[in-house]
């Protein structure tokens, strides 16, 4: 007969995987078995046959119009961020055939300072949150920077999946996360799920961590948090449009995309719209659910509607 100790182990430890077992159930309504290399090939037929037909200017415009612009810097201060917002204000006076970016996004101590200077309406306010980009920190943590984001002002959450806890197979402390994390939002504000696509090890990783965080709760799921040498590919979009598909088929649920970090050029933009057109059809084709997470490419898309070299932002 065991200790008092040995029985109440043993107890925690039937919990969690009756927990993961659940999780597991979860995932095998899907088909996370891939070839990495297959789907590389498909990716590629897809672009080149379905791209040039959308490079144009209207889907240059829309876009744009899609951007979260972003300052994540140490160097960031209330003035700095003040003056990025103003930014925004201004434009939406200097091009106002051009739809506006989408959101502002800063880090939760910043909040605030956007809130009190934003004056266009339509532009979200998002904050990162929840530890990042470890997401390393006890989740009292996670949940107390959260909340108090959202009182400050804050329309959307980016938080990161606990990459540790999934590459360990804790899939149980994951969704906890997840679902604690989106308890903190609210309804009325949506929770992006960054999977840092760069640190899981394959495309079936990436689609368990895409069901997964959608399972507990992400109204979004995003590629990466743009800080780790590799961030959004495009076939790890592939993947996760994939997921996102085969998730709204199966339950009615329509979840966002944001492809974020490494989102360089004109054509790295045409690459993502042209992989959710395709996956993920229409109704993703609106700046509600399909996000990029780049400054950089705010300019450049600019400078190619206007045809002409334009740094504004």
């Amino acid at each position: 007969m065991g200790t008092i100790k040995d029985i109440v182990m043993n107890d925690i430890n039937d919990s969690k995987n009756e927990e993961n077992n659940k999780y597991q159930e979860a995932l095998s309504k899907y088909d996370c078995t891939l070839n990495d290399e297959q789907v590389a090939a498909e990716v590629k037929q897809l672009l080149a046959e379905k791209l040039p037909q959308n490079d144009n200017l209207d889907v240059k415009k829309f876009l744009f119009g899609s951007i979260e612009l972003t300052t994540l810097k140490n160097t960031d201060n209330d003035e700095s961020v003040m003056a990025f917002t103003e930014k925004v204000n201004r434009f939406d006076n200097d091009y106002p055939q051009l739809p506006h970016v989408a959101t502002i996004c800063v880090y939760p101590c910043f909040a605030a300072a956007v809130k009190n200077t934003l004056e266009v309406n339509g532009v979200n306010i998002a904050c990162v949150s929840g530890s990042f980009p470890s997401s390393q920190a006890l989740i009292e943590v996670k949940v107390a920077e959260t909340a108090l984001a959202v009182k400050d002002g804050a329309d959307e959450i980016d938080i990161v999946m606990p990459v540790g806890k999934y590459l360990c197979g804790d899939y149980e402390g994951v969704c906890d996360d997840i679902s604690e994390l989106k308890a903190a939002c609210g309804d009325e504000v949506d929770m992006k799920v960054i999977l840092e696509t760069g640190c899981l090890p394959s495309m079936s990783d990436i689609k368990k961590a895409s069901i997964l965080s959608m399972y507990a709760g992400a109204d979004y799921i995003k590629t990466s948090t743009g800080k780790e040498k590799v961030s959004a590919t495009p076939e790890a979009a592939y993947v996760m449009c994939q997921a996102i598909k085969e998730y709204y088929d199966k339950t009615g649920r329509q979840v966002g995309f944001k492809p974020a970090g490494g989102i360089n050029t004109v054509n790295d933009a045409l690459t993502y719209y042209t992989i959710v057109k395709e996956v993920l059809g229409e109704k993703w084709l609106t700046n509600k659910w399909l996000r990029l997470g780049t400054s950089r490419l705010a300019n450049l898309l600019l400078s190619e509607i206007e045809g002409k070299e334009v740094k504004y932002f």
